[in-house]
């Protein structure tokens, strides 16, 4: 079996290097990761839970500070500490129930009689297992009987076998939310529509393709999404399916909106208020639509569900490309050439790869667990993470941008 640092640190590498990218991969490869830390984790006789979400959890701000941009990597984490506690609470109360069940009668006078007795050894059974042993708990422990020791090797087993059954629960939803989404689509999506599209998402061409095979005639506006130009990629996918589609400018957006009858977009992130992380363009794109009163509705799994709001410390709004997808070098090397006196160059290229898109600009979330308004997503988040793991204790290794302003060292 591969051991655990090995694997954090290979993964480590690889969202600091960005060989792995985008949520899905990236979330999926998280769950898997966290699924071998807790299967391989050694855990003590009590506090097991403890010592789990202790584990989870510095492992988690490895991963969360190698790539701040990816923030499904916090949102898996974040879920994988929600299982334990879930979890955890489930073999307390099911110690509890049976502490009820053994304190049955057949006589049901002393069963009332022996109702508030029952529920005191209930609440003492409880603190048994919430509160730490003391120094001669763990005395005896150490020299206890094999028995004991048996049953708490049997309870570790079982509560590791738990969680690791819901992660992979977490796994087969992550695998599976395109085509949940996906199924959602004739709801939605009706005859002779005109939709609206910017760039490339793996969640709108699922969707738009289970539209066509419901046999709804409809056609797809696509902005190219400069400079990586990843509308380009939907057409010609869109193209092999047999969906009619007409690739647009993204300054061009304005001009065809009146057009459309609906926008549908996927994302990098859906965060706590209700806003969104998306490609470069789309807010452009949401303004058109508010302005024609067109819906501007977004695609995602819950794996892009971010417990976090935009001013949060740890969420990093941006990340800057490479100049070069915007200009070549050898076009404008006069132009970069150091100002006489200036200390900076003459030109400067900046190249944003999302745009926040407050919640009052979109219409709606379609999700893998159904349709959701924005102001709906608090109670998602109130259902997927727990409040105490929600606390912002640190800060990304990269500032966070909030501001397109030119900076010296991009160009380097």
């Amino acid at each position: 079996m591969p051991d655990i640092d090995g694997l954090v640190n290979e993964f480590v590498s690889k969202l600091e290097n960005r060989k792995v990218e985008g949520s899905h991969a990236t979330a999926r490869s998280t769950a898997e990761l966290l699924r071998s830390l807790i299967s391989q984790q050694r855990l003590p006789f009590t506090n097991q839970s403890e010592a789990l979400i202790e584990a989870v959890k510095v492992v988690g701000e490895k991963l969360t500070a190698a790539n701040p941009v990816e923030l499904a990597v916090g949102n898996i984490v974040k879920r994988v500490l929600h299982i334990i506690r879930e979890e955890d609470l489930s073999a307390v109360t099911s110690d509890v129930g049976g502490l009820y069940l053994s304190a049955e009668t057949d006589d049901e006078d002393i069963a009332e009689c022996d109702y508030d007795h029952v529920a005191s050894a209930a609440a003492v059974a409880c603190r048994r297992i919430l509160h730490r042993p003391s120094l001669h708990t763990l005395l005896e422990n150490m020299g206890g009987d094999s028995e004991a020791k048996a049953d708490r090797n049997l309870s570790t087993r079982k509560l590791k076998h738990n969680i690791i059954e819901a992660v992979n629960e977490l796994l087969g939803e992550i695998d599976a939310c395109h085509e949940q989404i996906a199924e959602q689509a004739g709801e939605y999506i009706h005859h002779n529509q005109v939709i609206l599209t910017l760039g490339s998402s793996r969640t709108v061409l699922e969707f738009l393709n289970a539209a066509k095979d419901k046999k709804r005639s409809f056609r797809v506006f696509i902005a190219e999404g400069a400079p990586r130009y990843q509308g380009h990629v939907l057409a010609k996918e869109l193209a092999k399916r047999g969906v009619q589609s007409t690739v647009i400018t993204d300054s061009a957006v304005f001009a065809m909106i009146s057009r459309v009858n609906m926008v549908i977009v996927g994302v990098h992130a859906v965060m706590a208020n209700g806003g969104i992380i998306a490609p470069v363009g789309l807010r452009m794109v949401a303004l058109a639509a508010r302005t024609h009163a067109i819906p501007f509705v977004v695609v995602a799994g819950m794996h892009k569900l971010c417990p976090s709001y935009p001013h949060n410390l740890e969420v990093l709004l941006n990340d800057m490309r490479c100049p070069s997808e915007l200009i070549e070098f050898g076009e404008f090397s006069n132009c970069m050439e150091f100002g006489i006196g200036s200390g900076s160059p003459l030109v400067h290229v900046v190249n944003p790869a999302f745009d926040y898109v407050p919640p009052e600009l979109v219409s709606l979330f379609i999700t893998d667990v159904g349709g959701h308004g924005p102001s709906f997503m608090h109670r998602l988040i109130a259902d997927y993470y727990s409040a105490g793991d929600l606390v912002h204790q640190h800060k990304p290794s990269l500032p966070t941008v909030n501001s397109f302003l030119p900076h010296s060292d991009l160009l380097g």
